[in-house]
């Protein structure tokens, strides 16, 4: 069968999914046969044995969502009878995330073998209490089980960087997460390893951030010793209400984490930068000074460090306080606490 006719049969009888199995397949009419012609033809991708994905969808995603459709060919192949967990978790709950990695997580009672997991499955054997199993629901009613919100961050704080594990965590308290329950999950739990990593979490989780960018923009202002900015500072100006990143309002000096999304959501890029630039013009005017950092700055801490202690350098008021390169030791640790 040729190319275009099997893109053809596939894009008519697709089912409302962006991942089938075999057997969802089989009841839109694509049989065995079709689904290898696909395959070789370049018009499907399977992901996993019994899973597949259009290609031309495939193509068009970034990274991170074509993670969750691999989540969802396991889930697929499965039978959904595993409690997925960790990144994956974070993922299905629709929790940011930021350099998680492509593996499947799942908890489980018992050690599965890399055979009957795959290489692409992370398989945590820990135990789980009734109140950290939830359920999510497809859009045609089936039951794909995770771990809860609480559980699903401190299972990442267990096993990644904090910048990642916070902007997860983050997100996770802006979804109404408490860092007091989080706290007492980890008092009370069994296991041990990791615990000091998600200790350390909970005293930096704020769920004023965001973004992932503007979680690992605060986290380097505290390793920078620059406390006294405060996320998410609504200012009254001419122009309109101004919402700061971060704001120190003693010396009048913004800082605002610059992503591309963040002009975007809701009108045209054109309209929305322009009626940014006028809101900035008004703030300059009010004795207001603008920083401004984006991803890139944020991979090299060490230049955005100078670069901002300059800028610090030329604001009235600021040059007799401590520089906050004195007060830096390298770390990306920050020393504020939780908010719950």
């Amino acid at each position: 069968m040729k190319p275009n006719s099997v893109r053809s049969l596939v894009d008519r009888r697709w089912p409302e999914m962006s991942v089938a199995s075999t057997q969802q397949l089989a009841a839109a009419g694509l049989d065995e046969r079709l689904l290898t012609a696909g395959v070789r033809g370049g018009v499907l991708l399977r992901l996993r044995r019994g899973a597949y994905v259009r290609d031309a969808e495939w193509s068009t995603l970034k990274p991170w969502d074509r993670d969750r459709l691999s989540i969802m060919a396991h889930y697929e192949s499965t039978g959904g009878l595993l409690r997925y967990s960790h990144g994956s978790a974070a993922r299905l709950h629709d929790l940011r995330v930021w350099k998680t990695g492509p593996l499947v997580h799942v908890t489980t009672g018992y050690a599965n073998s890399p055979a009957s997991a795959g290489q692409d499955v992370r398989t945590h054997r820990l135990p789980l209490d009734d109140a950290e199993r939830v359920s999510l629901w497809t859009p045609d009613g089936r039951e794909i089980l995770t771990t809860s919100l609480e559980r699903t961050v401190l299972d990442c704080a267990r096993i990644l960087p904090l910048e990642q594990a916070a902007v997860i965590g983050d997100h996770a308290v802006r979804k109404g997460s408490s860092v007091a329950a989080m706290q007492q999950l980890l008092e009370d739990s069994p296991t041990k390893r990791g615990s000091r990593r998600a200790a350390d979490l909970l005293a930096v989780l704020d769920g004023r951030s965001e973004s992932a960018g503007e979680t690992r923009t605060r986290l380097l202002l505290h390793a920078f010793g620059l406390h006294r900015f405060i996320p998410q500072v609504d200012i009254p100006t001419p122009e309109g209400l101004f919402r700061a990143d971060f704001a120190d309002p003693a010396r009048r000096v913004l800082i605002e984490f610059d992503g591309r999304a963040k002009y975007t959501d809701y009108r045209p890029a054109e309209d929305a930068l322009l009626a940014e630039r006028r809101r900035e013009n008004a703030l300059q005017e009010l004795g207001w000074a603008v920083f401004r950092t984006e991803w890139k700055h944020l991979d090299r801490p060490g230049e955005l460090r100078q670069r901002l202690v300059a800028f610090l350098a030329r604001q009235p008021g600021m040059q007799k306080r401590p520089s906050p390169a004195q007060t830096v030791r390298g770390s990306t640790a920050y020393a504020g606490k939780g908010r719950s």
